[in-house]
C-alpha cells in the first residue's frame, strides 16, 4: 500500500514540474545530432531527485551524506539543461559529491590510495556514460528498472546490503518517468537532472554492495552502458573529433538513426540484452573468478559493438 501511495506522490509531483517546465521554457530543441525531431519538455528525470527527497525525509538521520550529493549534481545537471555551464564546473560539482559518498561508505579508510583514484574515475566516468546513452525515449528508464531490479534480487537473494526501500524508490520513479517518456511523442526527456541523478544514485548502491562483498563484479550491471560509452570514445578519438560536443555514434544512434528502428523498439532491446547478462552475472557470480566473468561478459559485447563499423559503412553506401 506504501509503494502505490508513493508511486501517485511521484506521479502528482511529475505533472506539477511539468507545469513548471512549460512555464519557464525548460524544453529541448532537436538539432543535427539529435535522435529526436520534435520540440520536448526537458527535465523530466528530476523525478529520480523527488524520489531521493522523498526517502530522505523518512531516513533523515542516515543519509544526509547521500542526499547532499545527489542534491549537489541534481542541481548543477539541472542548471545544466537550462543553461550551458563549463565541463570544469559540472566535473567539480561531481567530484564533491562523489567524496561525499565515499566519505559516508568508509572509501577513504578502507581502500588504498590507487584504488581510492581508480574509484573516482570509475564513478566519474560512470555519471558521464549515463548521460551519455541518454538519447532516444525509453533507454534511461528501462535501463535503470533493469539495474535497479538486479540490485533489489542481489540484496534480496545474494547479500543484503542496503535498505530494499532504497532500491525500491528509485523503481518507482523510473515506472513513472517511464509513464511519461516511453511513448511515440514523449512528454518529457530525463535531461542531465535525470541521468545523472540516477546514476549517481546506482554508483552508491554498486560501491556498498562491492564493499560489502569485497568483489568488484558487479561492475558488470553497467556492461552494455560502459561498452558502448567507452569504445565511442575511443572510435570518436580515433577520427580527432572533440568527445565533449554531441554525435551520433552510439550504437543506439546508429539503430535508431541510420536504421530508423523504432526509439522504443532500441530501448527495449538493451534493456532485455541488460537483463541477460545481469542475470549471467548473478547466475555466475559464485562460479567464475571476477577476472574471467570480465571476459566473458566484456568480449561478447565488444564483437556486438563491432558491428557499427559494418552498419555505418553499409549505411553511407545507400546514401551514397
Amino acid at each position: 500500500m506504501i509503494y502505490t501511495i508513493l508511486f501517485f506522490i511521484l506521479f502528482i509531483l511529475e505533472l506539477l514540474y511539468f507545469k513548471v517546465a512549460d512555464k519557464f521554457n525548460i524544453i529541448d530543441k532537436p538539432n543535427l545530432r539529435s535522435s529526436h525531431t520534435e520540440i520536448t519538455l526537458r527535465g523530466g528525470g528530476i523525478i529520480f531527485w523527488l524520489a531521493a527527497l522523498l526517502y530522505f525525509a523518512q531516513n533523515i538521520e542516515y543519509n544526509y551524506f547521500f542526499f547532499t550529493g545527489i542534491t549537489l549534481v541534481s542541481l548543477v545537471s539541472f542548471w545544466d539543461d537550462i543553461q550551458s555551464l563549463s565541463n570544469k564546473i559540472r566535473i567539480s560539482v561531481h567530484f564533491l559529491a562523489i567524496s561525499l559518498i565515499f566519505y559516508d561508505l568508509g572509501v577513504f579508510n578502507s581502500v588504498p590510495i590507487p584504488g581510492i583514484i581508480l574509484a573516482y574515475v570509475f564513478a566519474i566516468g560512470i555519471i558521464n556514460a549515463y548521460n551519455f546513452m541518454d538519447g532516444i525515449n525509453g533507454i534511461t528508464g528501462l535501463y535503470t528498472i533493469v539495474v535497479m531490479g538486479a540490485l533489489w534480487y542481489v540484496n534480496k537473494s545474494v547479500q543484503l546490503f542496503i535498505d530494499t526501500d532504497f532500491i525500491i524508490y528509485p523503481i518507482l520513479a523510473s515506472v513513472v518517468f517511464l509513464f511519461f517518456n516511453y511513448r511515440k511523442k514523449a512528454k518529457c526527456f530525463a535531461g542531465d537532472v535525470g541521468s545523472i541523478a540516477i546514476a549517481f544514485w546506482i554508483i552508491y548502491l554498486l560501491l556498498k554492495l562491492i564493499l560489502n562483498t569485497n568483489s568488484i563484479v558487479w561492475l558488470l550491471f553497467l556492461a552494455v552502458y560502459g561498452v558502448d560509452a567507452i569504445c565511442t570514445i575511443l572510435h570518436r578519438l580515433y577520427l580527432r573529433q572533440n568527445i565533449f560536443e554531441a554525435h551520433r555514434l552510439h550504437f543506439y544512434q546508429i539503430l535508431s538513426n541510420e536504421y530508423k528502428i523504432q526509439h522504443r523498439i532500441v530501448s527495449l532491446i538493451y534493456a532485455v540484452i541488460k537483463s541477460i547478462i545481469s542475470f549471467a552475472v548473478i547466475f555466475l557470480y559464485h562460479k567464475l573468478d571476477a577476472l574471467t566473468l570480465f571476459i566473458v561478459i566484456i568480449l561478447p559485447l565488444v564483437l556486438i559493438y563491432s558491428a557499427k563499423f559494418y552498419m555505418l559503412k553499409k549505411a553511407s553506401l545507400k546514401l551514397s
